[in-house]
């Protein structure tokens, strides 16, 4: 932890003067520009991204226009459930702010905010007939009434984002603190959280509180209705396939580390409210889980009572509970037990608190699991195997090699050499390691030709508004945003992992970056016009990049955050043979007319309390 975690809970009048206001980041204000005026050739690199980023636009009008209507809304058989349920509709445009905060044009966050407006409207007016907690209104108060967190936060990737594009949007503040507050246990209906014993009550939980019975198959899959008509992703072949991959989901009551999901919500509101309460309860409840983790032998329960008991809402067994270690239930199409453990997914929360803090103790949580886990590896046909699963015959669904969950993130947070050697390598990392010189060039060609393909997948879609499910476009959204992340950024897309299949898919995350970009003429986020960059090496001090100005006529001005939240301070920028200090989160840049650079950031990173508040942009 590199700042002061006593300053920082202890406040500071800053964060909520600036939080929601951009421009009023004192220490960027009217900072001098250094220019980078050497004629560069355009890299192919460079000449692809700008290229990938206008593309994905229009892909992203075309896709929109083709699902959506002229109010914005899904085209589609709006149903409940986990399978096809309200989360899905919002996935179909998931990381379109993304692509904004990176360069993409104005209609971009335009659609994304329309989207996101109208889908809060016309879930709210939809209704179940038979699922109780969907009668009135498949949203209430504009979120899942009860629902589990694994899908929950699936239907808020988009909203998550929206605060890095519009920190002063006064309803997406509004909207933000009222539904961290259906955690933190000021609001008097969604009594989902136990202050005293610092638990979400029920694995099923929302704006009209915790479920406090076990979930039935309704609950999850949602009304009857015949599914002759409709493209069923999931494999099944109708109602009753459905209602049976329920079967055994019903140990829902007590609190699962997927709640911690829900921490993105506290720190998106303290971000945009300035109120560090919403801070203070998402680090309270982290800890929570990081002590009964180290209770545990170090590995997190995946059932917690309502009574704060380990196991105590599934038979005493701390494995116990749905998407808990020891949930392997029959999948009704193919008639064979599947591991769904999903418990790797709660890292999220972790990382949350570590993006708020700096405080490695949240990492150390998940490097002793795998320690742990790795501990019980045994040799399975010769080779030697990592367990994945734990029931009441001790650990099972021995894999492979180590095991290896989540090490890429641990890696990415911590920079440090032996988290690194803890995961495997990927094409990303071998890149960064310059052992992969073409991957820059290869994976946006790659995202070009899938742009390509998946609008011919729109355009020859059949289906109409009858006979369409809510998650039957998301597989056809053409936007594709990781390799735009990993090269413009130096971020990771946790809601797309690179280092999958060893780290699963998350919904709902936070921005984790090394660099965010703004364009200080056009007075918003993301590149410049005709300027691309390319992160070339990520280390714990230090960020080397690329930067080139594609314009022959146009002189562009960018501004260079220290991440995703200005957590990062920008101590000095080496340019040739000049170091120039620095000493701020952000770095302000005239690029002239086909000009570029390479330069190295000498970084201080996790030192600064993370804002939203953008740099001055004031020309």
């Amino acid at each position: 932890m590199n700042f002061d975690r006593r300053s920082l809970l202890a406040g500071s009048g800053i964060v909520a003067l600036t939080a929601a206001v951009p421009g009023l980041a004192a220490e960027a204000r009217k900072a001098p520009e250094i220019a980078i005026d050497t004629p560069m050739a355009a890299p192919r690199w460079a000449v692809l991204q700008r290229h990938l980023i206008a593309m994905q636009g229009d892909a992203a009008q075309a896709f929109h226009d083709r699902y959506f209507n002229q109010k914005h809304e899904i085209e589609a058989f709006l149903r409940w459930g986990a399978n096809d349920g309200p989360d899905d509709a919002i996935e179909a445009v998931n990381d379109w702010p993304y692509l904004y905060l990176m360069g993409g044009g104005d209609h971009i966050l335009q659609l994304a905010r329309a989207v996101q407006e109208a889908h809060f409207a016309q879930y709210s007016r939809a209704r179940t007939r038979d699922v109780p907690m969907g009668r009135n209104g498949m949203y209430v108060r504009e979120f899942p009434p009860q629902m589990d967190w694994q899908h929950i936060s699936e239907g808020l990737t988009t909203f998550n984002q929206l605060g890095l594009c519009t920190p002063g949007d006064r309803k997406l503040i509004e909207r933000a603190r009222r539904f961290a507050d259906f955690y933190t246990g000021r609001d008097p209906i969604a009594a989902n959280y136990d202050p005293k014993l610092r638990l979400i009550r029920s694995m099923f939980n929302g704006s009209i509180g915790p479920l406090m019975r076990p979930a039935t198959m309704l609950d999850w899959a949602g009304d009857p209705f015949d599914t002759a008509p409709f493209e069923m992703v999931h494999g099944e072949t109708s109602y009753a396939d459905t209602l049976e991959h329920y079967r055994e989901y019903t140990e829902t009551v007590g609190d699962n580390p997927l709640n911690l999901h829900s921490t993105a919500l506290g720190f998106n509101a303290w971000m945009l409210t300035g109120e560090n309460r919403f801070r203070d309860w998402m680090l309270e409840y982290v800890e929570a889980w990081a002590a009964r983790a180290r209770a545990n032998d170090g590995i997190l329960p995946s059932n917690i009572g309502p009574d704060g008991t380990v196991g105590g809402g599934a038979g005493g067994k701390w494995y116990g509970g749905t998407y808990g270690w020891g949930f392997s239930p029959i999948n009704p199409v193919t008639g064979k037990r599947e591991d769904r453990n999903r418990i790797p997914r709660a890292i999220l929360g972790f990382m949350n608190a570590y993006i708020a803090t700096g405080d490695d103790r949240y990492l150390q949580v998940w490097r002793d699991q795998n320690a742990r886990i790795n501990a019980a590896s045994r040799k399975v046909d010769g080779v030697m195997s990592a367990p994945t699963m734990h029931g009441s015959e001790g650990w099972y669904s021995f894999k492979p090699g180590p095991y290896r969950f989540n090490t890429g993130e641990i890696w990415y947070l911590s920079m440090q050499g032996s988290d690194r050697a803890a995961m495997a390598p990927t094409p990303w990392t071998q890149f960064l390691d310059g052992k992969a010189p073409d991957w820059a060039e290869q994976a946006l060609l790659a995202d070009m030709e899938r742009v390509r393909t998946q609008l011919v997948r729109v355009r020859e879609d059949k289906t109409t508004a009858q006979t369409r499910l809510a998650d039957n476009p998301i597989e056809r959204n053409p936007v594709s945003v990781t390799a735009l992340m990993h090269q413009t950024m130096g971020a990771i897309h946790v809601a797309r992992p690179p280092w999958s299949p060893t780290s699963p898919n998350q919904g709902g995350t936070l921005l984790f970056a090394r660099l965010r970009h703004f364009d200080a003429d056009r007075r918003r986020p993301g590149l410049p016009e005709d300027v691309a960059v390319l992160v070339e090496k990520l280390d714990a001090n230090t960020t080397t990049l690329s930067l080139v100005n594609l314009n022959p006529a146009l002189a562009r001005r960018l501004v260079i955050r220290g991440g995703g939240y200005g957590e990062h301070r920008i101590e000095a920028v080496r340019l040739g043979d000049r170091r120039i200090p620095v000493g701020s989160r952000d770095l302000a840049l005239r690029i002239e007319p086909g000009s570029g650079a390479r330069i190295t950031l000498e970084m201080n990173r996790h030192s600064q309390q993370p804002t939203l508040a953008w740099p001055d942009l004031m020309a």
